[in-house]
């Protein structure tokens, strides 16, 4: 098996050598598993039980004050699952692998997610609030009232879209987009784009796999790139991608397929990554981050943003 796992592109992190090491220990454990399915889910499965990273535990809180999740994982004979806004999961990529493997569909969302994850014994109701999105929380002030209001508050602290589909503060360049405590890009706030994800090769089969707890402060109920097919993952014969970064652009231009379609026209993992990020500056102005294994066992990462943290880990 080889592995490789992110962290999300976005600002310099805090304590960037302890998260390393949960990120290095998730390549671990999903190393020694049976498939690359089941490598996937146990590699993202670490990251989102550490409050260290945007998924489960420590998620974004979005305007209502609640913690939604969201998970998809695919694997390469284009079989996928996705589950989206589920408030109270820790483990939103074990609820996507339960809509890959026991329905008939690929995307499952809300209050109805959250009853497939408990009546197939997936842990809800989890508390998925950390001393700091609390406290980041209560700092943020996000007025109470109907959705109108709110999105007024929305479009002046979480940004607004020009033409080209940059947020205002947006570096052109595509350099990586942080929220100070009231929400407003900075550039510098480690969280917001702390999206995990891990793609697996065993040499026979690929599996991709991509978990959020979104963007904050987003308007309650919003689904961003993750949990879209081709968007936050994607996979088929010739590789499997994950993708982190700003959302809203990383869906416009379905960045994962992108990258895999660079590999079906000869790329190796790494190359594909690269010109993908390349591309995704070029037509967003946005930053991001993906990661990829190729049907060769080639592992691969790019990002344009601040930093991206990444393990790989296979034999």
């Amino acid at each position: 098996m080889r592995i490789i796992v992110h962290g999300g592109a976005g600002g310099r992190p805090e304590e960037p050598t302890e998260r390393r090491r949960v990120l290095e220990r998730a390549a671990a454990v999903g190393v020694d598993a049976a498939d690359p399915v089941a490598a996937v889910e146990d590699a993202v499965a670490v990251l989102e039980s550490s409050p260290r990273f945007n998924a489960g535990v420590g998620g974004a809180v979005q305007s209502d004050g609640v913690v939604r999740t969201d998970a998809g994982i695919m694997t390469d004979d284009r079989t996928v699952g996705a589950a989206c806004s589920m408030p109270g999961v820790e483990r939103a990529v074990g609820v996507a692998r339960l809509v890959l493997e026991e329905t008939p569909h690929v995307l499952v969302a809300g209050e109805h997610a959250v009853a497939l994850a408990e009546a197939f014994g997936i842990e809800t109701d989890v508390d998925l609030r950390t001393d700091r999105t609390a406290d980041r929380w209560a700092d943020a002030e996000v007025p109470a009232g109907d959705p109108r209001e709110t999105l007024e508050w929305i479009r002046e602290h979480f940004g607004r879209r020009n033409q080209f589909g940059r947020e205002d503060g947006d570096d052109p360049q595509g350099r990586g987009t942080g929220d100070d405590a009231q929400g407003r890009g900075t550039g510098d706030d480690p969280h917001d784009h702390d999206t995990v994800g891990a793609v697996a090769t065993d040499g026979e089969s690929i599996a991709a796999a991509t978990s959020t707890g979104g963007r904050w402060l987003a308007l309650a109920g919003r689904v961003g790139d993750v949990p879209q097919v081709g968007s936050g993952f994607y996979c088929a014969p010739a590789a499997g991608a994950s993708a982190t970064g700003a959302g809203e652009d990383i869906a416009r231009v379905t960045l994962s397929r992108r990258v895999v379609g660079h590999v079906e026209r000869g790329l190796s993992a790494e190359d594909a990554c690269e010109l993908a990020i390349e591309e995704f500056g070029e037509l967003t102005g946005s930053s991001a981050g993906v990661i990829a294994a190729d049907a060769d066992g080639r592992l691969g990462s790019a990002y344009n943003s601040a930093a991206m943290q990444t393990a790989r880990a296979g034999r």
